[in-house]
């Protein structure tokens, strides 16, 4: 059995088993691997996996200061979803170096990493939204990583991505928390926004800094080279 189900009067949460976290660990390197892969055929430009150390440090520090950034939390909501550091830009950083494959299968890496980490599941189907579809959705930044200001644009793909899966699992999954008046999607939409867009227009203020803007466009031709 890969989770233990638990219930508590009429709510059913899902709990990792051992084997399940074991699972877990095995797919999150089987999809670091694979984000390696990806983003050696795109440093190689010829369409040949050329696999280097230093690409898979790339992609597991990128995941790596994003989970440690995604606990420090600037403000914590009390049905979910919180302010984090910086912790969003930091998933998106390998669709910015390498391309859309390996940002989403680095992205979603992330989100199997949160599941181990922190797991909050109250339906399998919301595991799917909130833990694959939703961290995954970062890797949409790798839509714009040829682009000029692809950062940017990347970011903000990836942002929006998430608050769109997040406001589906919110809207089907806890309805039952909308603040009294409001009907279940309205609230799902704002109460997301509220989070998401917060630590993102933080961000935005900081990469609008043009020496943070040289010091990313240096770490990228590092990745590249």
């Amino acid at each position: 059995m890969l989770y233990n189900v638990i219930s508590e009067g009429n709510n059913i949460s899902y709990i990792p088993t051992t084997l399940g976290s074991a699972m877990l660990i095995i797919v999150f390197v089987a999809l670091l691997a694979a984000a390696v892969a990806f983003a050696g055929k795109k440093a190689s430009g010829k369409g040949s996996l050329k696999l280097s150390a230093k690409q898979l440090a790339f992609c597991a520090v990128s995941i790596a200061l994003g989970t440690v950034l995604s606990n420090v939390k600037l403000y914590r909501f009390p049905f979910g979803g919180s302010v984090t550091l910086l912790s969003m830009l930091f998933v998106c950083l390998p669709g910015y170096w390498f391309g859309l494959g390996a940002g989403l299968i680095t992205a979603v890496a992330y989100g199997i990493l949160q599941l181990l980490m922190d797991p909050f599941v109250i339906h399998p189907a919301q595991l799917l939204v909130d833990y694959i579809l939703a961290f995954g959705a970062f890797g949409l930044s790798g839509l714009f990583s040829a682009q000029k200001r692809g950062l940017l644009k990347g970011y903000l793909a990836g942002v929006v991505g998430r608050w769109i899966f997040a406001t589906v699992s919110g809207w089907i999954f806890f309805a039952e928390y909308a603040w009294e008046g409001w009907a279940p999607l309205p609230y799902s939409l704002v109460y997301n926004g509220i989070y998401i867009y917060t630590e993102a227009a933080v961000t935005l203020v900081i990469l609008a800094v043009p020496y943070v803007q040289n010091a990313f466009a240096r770490v990228k031709k590092m990745a590249l080279e």
